[in-house]
């Protein structure tokens, strides 16, 4: 869809959710997405001018198990009724005759989420000194947020614990892309074996990382990307910050690139009252290299069908080894102690 056409369907569209007469004066794609079509909308309603933030899919999904902006629509409602720092949300449409596929719109909220540009410009240096706590208590407040109604949410099969369905998950992704990776196939049996058990079950938002943090000169201004929300371990959450592929080159910063790891984990104990187990820290940050690593396989292969060719999707394919290493040393780090 050309960006002229975009434009006038918004206009009619939001002409007609907002009962006044609706003008676009700015259109523009956001940095960042690979996995949904993110737009900066500025709106005039009348006399009154808004930023708006437009989220639809692309034209292949990169996860079957991904939300719909329809249930992602109603659980960014529900954090934002629980007082999580999200986005207001305003406009929802399943009429795919409206922008070609289902969409939704929010309230723009001002901040970087380029993990890069959080970690190097100058003008956020105190953000990153207090980064660590902010994402701590949004983690916190997430964890206990009360999704039982939300039928569809992605849960743990009957049976399994958030570990063993992870497991079973991730090489179900690995056998959807057809590729034969011995690193991938020998790191997964090692973390079959090592399970960690009796562990608690609460809703995760999935993918908490810098990247989909909103960041300004104050710290964390929002919680993006709700689209992979379910219910497990919320220490899944606590490895998967910890990956060396989010630090953005400050490898020496374990937790998010922004300070040692158990500082992190200390603030998350304080907000969420819950004591946090750092042998299992250890295993979900492994077992979340090997699902991104296995995701980029996947998400290269999007590009390489031809129904999304994209620099950004090639590029994930490549990126996929450096996965694979880092699962592999964490490994020997954990089997030589």
């Amino acid at each position: 869809m050309i960006i002229d056409d975009l434009k006038q369907r918004l206009e009619n569209y939001l002409s007609d959710q907002s009962g006044a007469s609706a003008e676009v004066l700015n259109l523009k794609p956001l940095a960042g997405g690979a996995s949904r079509d993110s737009w900066m909308i500025e709106a005039k309603f009348g006399e009154d001018v808004q930023k708006l933030v437009l989220r639809k899919d692309y034209a292949t999904q990169m996860n079957e198990k991904s939300l719909t902006r329809h249930q992602e629509f109603d659980l960014m409602q529900r954090a934002y009724d629980f007082g999580v720092k999200v986005a207001r949300m305003r406009f929802l449409c399943d009429d795919e005759a409206v922008l070609g596929m289902p969409f939704f719109i929010m309230d723009f909220v001002p901040g970087i989420s380029i993990g890069p540009k959080v970690m190097q410009s100058p003008e956020l240096e105190h953000a990153r000194s207090v980064l660590p706590e902010h994402m701590a208590e949004q983690l916190a407040k997430i964890h206990t947020m009360q999704v039982n109604d939300f039928d569809w949410l992605y849960r743990p099969r009957v049976g399994m614990t958030p570990a063993e369905e992870t497991i079973a998950a991730t090489y179900e992704i690995l056998d959807a892309t057809g590729a034969k990776v011995p690193a991938f196939e020998y790191a997964l049996h090692w973390a079959k074996i090592n399970m960690p058990q009796n562990e608690a079950v609460t809703f995760i938002h999935g993918d908490f990382r810098i990247g989909n943090l909103l960041v300004d000169e104050a710290g964390l201004s929002a919680v993006i990307d709700w689209e992979f929300g379910h219910t497990g371990s919320p220490l899944e959450e606590l490895g998967y910050l910890c990956m060396r592929d989010w630090r953005f080159g400050n490898d020496h910063l374990h937790a998010a690139g922004l300070c040692p790891r158990e500082r992190f984990i200390q603030a998350y104990e304080g907000y969420s009252r819950r004591a946090v187990d750092r042998q299992a820290v250890d295993w979900w940050e492994i077992v979340g290299n090997l699902r991104w690593g296995i995701i980029c396989l996947a998400q290269a292969n999007r590009h390489l069908s031809g129904e999304d060719p994209s620099v950004e999707l090639a590029s994930l394919g490549r990126r996929s080894a450096e996965m694979q290493l880092e699962a592999l040393r964490l490994i020997e780090k954990i089997e030589q102690l």
